[in-house]
C-alpha cells in the first residue's frame, strides 16, 4: 500500500512538472513596443510615431493596435517612380483603403498617408523598384485605438 501512495504522489509530481515545462517552453509573448526600421513595416503594424518629413530618422515604434497610436499600416504595393510618385502612391492608396477597412476613405474618420521605400538599384530592369507603405490614421489627428482591420 505504501508503494502504491508513492507511485500516485510521484506520478502527480511528474504530471504537474511536465505542465510546468510545457507551459515554459511555450512561444514568448509578442512584444508590445519595440523600435522597427520603417521600410520594414507589414500590414497590420501599428506605429506610435512617424519618420519626419525628411526622412531623417529611419526607425519607428510600433505598438499593439489595441493601445493608442499614430497610425496603422494597412497596405504595401509595388510602383513605378517616376514624376508623378505622389500621385501613384494615393492612387493605390485610396484603393487600398476600403478591401481593409471595409469602408471608403472619404467620409471616414480616417485619413491615409504613405511612406516609399525606394532602396534598391535604379539601374536594374524592374518595372516596380519601389514600395509605397500605405498607413491610416486619425482624420483630425486623434490617436487611434484597435484596428481598422475589418
Amino acid at each position: 500500500m505504501k508503494n502504491r501512495s508513492l507511485y500516485t504522489v510521484c506520478g502527480v509530481a511528474a504530471i504537474s512538472l511536465l505542465a510546468t515545462c510545457a507551459t515554459a517552453t511555450a512561444a514568448p509573448a509578442p512584444l508590445s513596443r519595440h523600435t522597427e526600421k520603417w521600410i520594414d513595416l507589414q500590414v497590420g503594424d501599428c506605429v506610435a510615431d512617424l519618420p519626419p518629413a525628411d526622412l531623417s530618422r529611419v526607425t519607428v515604434t510600433v505598438v499593439e493596435c489595441a493601445t493608442a497610436h499614430l497610425a496603422e499600416v494597412y497596405l504595401r504595393a509595388p510602383m513605378a517612380v517616376d514624376s508623378a510618385i505622389a500621385t501613384v502612391a494615393n492612387r493605390d492608396c485610396a484603393a487600398g483603403f476600403a478591401p481593409y477597412t471595409g469602408q471608403s476613405v472619404t467620409g471616414s474618420r480616417f485619413s491615409i498617408t504613405y511612406l516609399i521605400d525606394s532602396n534598391q538599384d535604379r539601374t536594374g530592369a524592374t518595372p516596380n523598384p519601389s514600395t509605397v507603405i500605405c498607413l491610416l490614421q486619425g482624420a483630425n489627428g486623434q490617436p487611434l485605438t484597435g484596428s481598422a482591420r475589418h
